[in-house]
């Protein structure tokens, strides 16, 4: 009876441990897929901010959970086909920042969720519904930053002689600095202050739009986006 009773215990236990490992098998690994709008080198402090707060949540990049990450190298013209390739992959979920980044993913998915970041206004660059009602696949943060903007339009008149102008960098290329220009005009309007637009799409066209900053005297500089300036340097 004895031997009846360890042999079924064994069995017992075997049939427990298969299942066991059956269970663990079949659990499948979290994969995100990361798609970065610049290159590894301006992203890495971000891209390592990412996963130390990933691993703060308990999760283990190889371990319990996977990363596809994918370059676009400033060139977002390359996104919509790397977006592609993260649908092709069945990522559980996609993770990028800049307005036209998101803007072309979300284009390319409306089933995998999206988490975006480094956004100026969701809403208004046609992300989201509303912040209190997004709606669709796209959570995340948005930066809303028209206020800010005037107080540091008024520490600029603070400091500048009367009549002084103001230089402001931007890509006019990026809807999100579309929209983030036009709040600043709207605040320098506000404050009497003569804002000149520095366009800048791209590496080439920084001399001039320094040339232009000595050739108009302008008193002040604002880069709003430091992002897109890593991203043209």
């Amino acid at each position: 009876m004895r031997s009846r009773t360890i042999i079924w215990s064994m069995v017992t236990f075997f049939l427990a441990s298969v299942s066991l490992a059956e269970a663990q098998l079949q659990k499948k690994i979290p994969l995100v897929g990361f798609i970065v709008p610049g290159s590894h080198s301006s992203y890495a402090a971000r891209i390592e901010a990412f996963q130390q707060s990933l691993r703060n949540l308990g999760y283990v990049e190889g371990k319990n959970i996977n990363i596809e990450y994918r370059y676009a190298e400033g060139k977002f013209d390359r996104v919509p086909d790397l977006a592609a390739e993260m649908v092709r992959l069945k990522v559980d979920v996609i993770v990028t920042g800049d307005t036209p980044a998101i803007q072309a993913v979300k284009k390319t998915t409306t089933t995998i969720p999206i988490v975006m970041g480094n956004v100026a206004d969701a809403v208004a660059a046609g992300l989201v519904d509303s912040l209190a009602r997004p709606g669709g696949n796209i959570t995340g943060l948005t930066t809303l930053a028209p206020d800010l903007d005037g107080k540091r339009l008024e520490l600029v008149k603070e400091m500048l002689p009367k009549g002084a102008r103001v230089g402001f960098f931007w890509d006019p290329t990026s809807t999100g600095m579309k929209i983030r220009f036009n709040e600043v005009q709207a605040a320098a309007r506000a404050l009497e202050i003569t804002l000149q637009s520095l366009e800048v799409r791209n590496p080439k066209e920084l001399d001039g739009a320094f040339e232009a900053v000595t050739r108009e005297k302008l008193g002040a500089l604002m880069a709003p986006n430091p992002t897109s300036t890593v991203r043209l340097l």
